[in-house]
């Protein structure tokens, strides 16, 4: 019996049996008591969010966490994802500092399906360097200011949008029936300590209603920032890589380092947003509203690095060789060597990178007696792209050959000592190297279309409510490579005496111990591009490796379901829930270039699949402060864009192949969760759940035999589906304001979450083993916030951690990859200056924590990333 199968029976075995015992109900739903009858009354603004965040999540009929802004235009963090890492369960990647990219229950973004206002959204993608992300939300693109509350659904209902194995997130923006007649404004300034200068924020959100019949509201916003991460790089330890007679004949099992970098990159990001709200109510029974958000992020990218390459054999001439008595060994790790002829690269990448995003939604919604109808339309945009060739990742570099004298003993922590007898900042010891640009343009569309109706019946069946919706989305990624290596070896006086400057900053990782090079060359880029990019370059035809690069990949997603919501009372206790099936019709078009040696051709690969979600949840009032919660369902997400894309490259002389997969299928998992949820007062909560996820067809790194165009069973270096995973874990929260002290310490209040994750899992990557790990899953991770509110006064201090987790599977030859454990402390404090104006200081990684990551062992290196502190003070005034 299929599992889906299986959860399908058991729940409606269950919801048959409530109804068989339920006695005569009465014609209105089980009364919905607030925790000892007490009203919610909190003072401070954050206790006032937690507290109908907590409300909420009693309330829901189905597993729900949620923050609520603590005012219009004042969310309790400066960043959508840094508020969303203080939900149980929900852990951030912060690239350069700032939350970008969301996991829920210790799955990866790619697993959670992110919603505004209810409807599906349109994705921008991973454009400054490297290849497509594929369906990851970019939390960057909403102000959080313009946000009134978050919804994480973990145990979703037969209504909802599908799309995630780990969470529903759904962001609600402003509107002017919830807001009234105000207008705020908010001005700061952002301070990064790494960089030392700031950057001003400004944001006016105004709300005006007509009575009960008409409302809008206007936002506007202008953010700016600017962010130095100084980072330590590798790109992996490889094994075998000197093994041959003629590079030192090194055992074949040792493991050396591969391309590494110290760099720094810089970014000076501004972002421009407009909302728009607006709200019809002619008659009690009918309500329009239409939701309208536009953002414009640009990030001008420039990054300074000093390239060395220990192993690498692909320039024409030279060939690494180490030294067998050098060769320092640490188990089966190659901790310290020297290594002859190796290539050191004085690198500077430039790009700005656009991204654009514009949702347009209109909701409909009738509500006559007992029946309930919904419409909703919505039409978003994501552009992601460099507006000029000029800004398009300008790849500058300069090169030398020399030994390198390495010594990694020390761990992952500290920098190696990395040594060269040839002074790295000399311009007189370079020559050029291919010079490159490599413009993206990433497009996305979504279009969706919904229906939903319900009727209120009465007695043990509470509501009956049917839906469809139909979701398009497409998305065109094109990306071209101008390559010119034809001055390689040349001095690089040959670009004249502008074409190099001193590195423009002499204290990278300053406080990382470490003999490695502090400065280095740095090309100058427009010396660079001017000399380079003649308008024949830019005239070039697209090569066949261009054109392997392209895909388009459109999805047209038809669903239907059927929800049935029940309550009744067994033995004084009050059962609530829902219990309903989902259709899914999904047709799927992907087309690209299938390439052979220097042809490409066009390619289309069409597939269709149908999928059954089932759903039950069930919620138990067991007394009026404690509530149990019972859940399963099937769920599925499809797989990345970029690995289904058919970006393909054929081998001209044997029957194998590597790039995307346009026969996958997506990820489906059956889940089960239990929650006991205690709200001992009005204003606190002790909530646990325990959850179980069985994933099958999970996609993984493979070869598989594929018949292509002319060419029959090939064998393609791809991702595959067929990996089992199972995924279980447990997850506690806490929230109380100490109201029970005397003045003035009841002001005092926390918060605090803890989750552990584990795996059952067995697949390869390549011939390499990965048992019970999957990408991104850390197997702990806790927050503790501490607040105080009282009269003008608020402050708050927050610490947010997750284990180590693993962020790369590496291959045969190459050891995988991990992020160390990392935690980071902020903390805000408020004073009211007026009873309308307000000022504030909030601080970003106080305790200035580093982010590392190593290579299967600690004693392999990996990265050092420390992009600093950031400080956002200003004044909030309100009318």
């Amino acid at each position: 019996m299929q599992p889906h199968t299986a959860l399908l029976r058991a729940s409606s075995a269950l919801a048959l049996t409530l109804a068989t015992l339920a006695p005569a109900y009465a014609q209105t739903t089980p009364p919905q008591d607030d925790a000892g009858g007490e009203e919610i009354v909190v003072r401070g603004s954050y206790a006032r969010s937690l507290a109908a965040a907590t409300d909420a999540k009693r309330r829901a009929d189905y597993g729900l966490d949620s923050i609520n802004s603590t005012d219009i235009g004042k969310f309790p963090t400066q960043n959508v994802a840094e508020a969303l890492q203080l939900v149980t369960g929900v852990a951030i990647t912060r690239p350069r500092g700032e939350g970008l990219y969301v996991s829920v229950r210790g799955l990866g973004p790619q697993f959670q399906s992110t919603l505004l206002n209810g409807r599906p959204v349109a994705l921008n993608d991973l454009i400054e360097n490297g290849g497509a992300n594929g369906r990851q939300f970019r939390f960057e693109m909403l102000p959080a200011e313009f946000v009134a509350n978050i919804d994480v659904v973990k145990t979703p209902t037969s209504d909802m949008t599908e799309g995630a194995l780990g969470g529903n997130i759904d962001v609600r923006t402003f509107r002017p029936f919830d807001v009234g007649n105000k207008v705020t404004a908010n001005l700061r300034g952002t301070y990064t300590s790494q960089t030392k200068k700031v950057k001003p924020n400004a944001t006016l959100i105004g709300s005006h209603t007509f009575g009960d019949t008409f409302g809008i509201l206007v936002g506007a916003q202008y953010w700016g920032k600017e962010v130095r991460n100084d980072r330590f790089m590798n790109f992996g330890w490889n094994k075998g890589k000197f093994a041959k007679d003629d590079q030192g004949k090194l055992d074949g099992s040792l493991y050396t380092p591969a391309r590494t970098r110290p760099t720094i990159e810089t970014e000076d990001r501004k972002r421009i947003s407009g909302m728009v709200s607006a709200q019809w109510r002619p008659t009690p029974e009918l309500e329009t509203s239409l939701d309208v958000l536009a953002t414009r992020l640009d990030v001008a990218y420039d990054e300074f690095g000093l390239d060395i390459y220990p192993d690498d054999t692909s320039y024409p001439g030279h060939k690494p060789v180490i030294v067998p008595a050098s060769v320092k060994l640490d188990g089966n790790t190659v901790v310290g060597a020297t290594i002859n002829d190796v290539r050191f690269m004085a690198t500077r990448e430039y790009s700005l990178n656009r991204h654009d995003l514009l949702t347009i939604g209109l909701r409909q919604t009738w509500n006559h007696d007992r029946f309930h109808v919904t419409a909703n339309l919505n039409w978003s945009s994501a552009h992601s792209f460099h507006p000029s060739n000029a800004e398009g990742t300008v790849r500058s570099r300069a090169m030398f050959f020399a030994p390198l004298t390495y010594d990694a003993s020390g761990g992952y922590k500290v920098m190696p000592t990395i040594t060269t007898p040839v002074d790295v900042n000399n311009p007189a010891n370079y020559q050029l190297y291919t010079f490159n640009i490599a413009p993206k343009n990433s497009k996305d569309w979504d279009k969706f279309a919904r229906l939903d109706a319900a009727y209120d019946v009465g007695g043990f069946l509470r509501k009956v409510a049917v839906g469809a919706e139909y979701h398009w989305r497409k998305r065109d990624y094109w990306r071209r490579d101008f390559t010119v290596d034809k001055f390689n070896g040349q001095p690089l006086s040959t670009l004249g005496a502008g074409a190099s400057q001193p590195l423009p900053y002499d204290d990278f990782l300053k406080n990382v111990s470490g003999n490695t090079p502090r400065t280095w060359l740095a090309p100058v880029t427009s010396a660079y591009y001017n000399f380079f990019f003649t308008d024949a370059v830019a005239n070039a035809p697209l090569t066949a490796g261009d054109k392997a690069s392209l895909f388009k990949t459109t999805e047209k997603t038809a669903s239907a379901y059927a929800r049935l919501d029940y309550g009744t009372t067994l033995g004084g206790v009050d059962l609530i829930g829902n219990v309903g099936i989902r259709y899914v019709h999904t047709d799927q078009n992907a087309t690209g270039y299938l390439r052979t040696g220097n042809d490409a051709k066009p390619v289309a690969y069409p597939k269709t699949f149908n999928d059954w979600l089932p759903s039950f949840n069930l919620k138990a009032e067991l007394t009026r402060t404690l509530i149990a919660r019972f859940a399963a369902s099937r769920v599925l997400t499809r797989p990345n864009v970029t690995d289904s894309a058919p970006k393909i490259t054929l081998s001209t002389d044997q029957p194998t192949a590597s790039g995307g997969n346009p026969q996958l299928l997506p990820f489906l998992a059956t889940q089960f969760d239990g929650a006991l949820e205690w709200y001992f007062n009005p204003r606190g909560a002790l909530t646990g759940a325990v959850f179980y996820k069985a994933m099958d067809d999970y996609i993984t790194a493979q070869n598989v035999y594929v018949d292509f165009p002319g060419r029959s069973n090939v064998l393609l270096s791809t991702q595959v589906n067929g990996g089992k995973a199972k995924v279980y874990g447990v997850e506690a929260g806490y929230n109380q304001v100490f109201t029970f002290l005397p003045a003035p310490f009841d002001g005092l209040g926390m918060q605090a979450s803890y989750t552990h994750t584990s795996v059952k899992a067995n697949y390869t990557a390549g011939a390499r083993p990965i048992v019970d790990q999957l990408i991104g899953l850390s197997k702990n991770s806790f927050n503790v916030v501490g607040f105080y509110e009282k009269g003008p006064i608020s402050t708050r201090l927050s610490y947010v951690w997750r284990d180590r987790y693993l962020s790369g599977t590496g291959s045969t030859s190459q050891a995988p990859t991990y992020t160390a454990p990392f935690g980071t402390l902020d903390g805000s404090i408020g004073y009211k200056l007026l009873p309308n104006v307000s000022l504030s200081v909030e601080a970003i990684n106080i305790s200035g924590a580093k982010l590392y990551t190593y290579n299967d062992a600690s004693n392999r290196f990996g990265e050092i990333n420390y992009w600093g502190r950031t400080i956002l003070f200003g004044v909030r005034a309100e009318f």
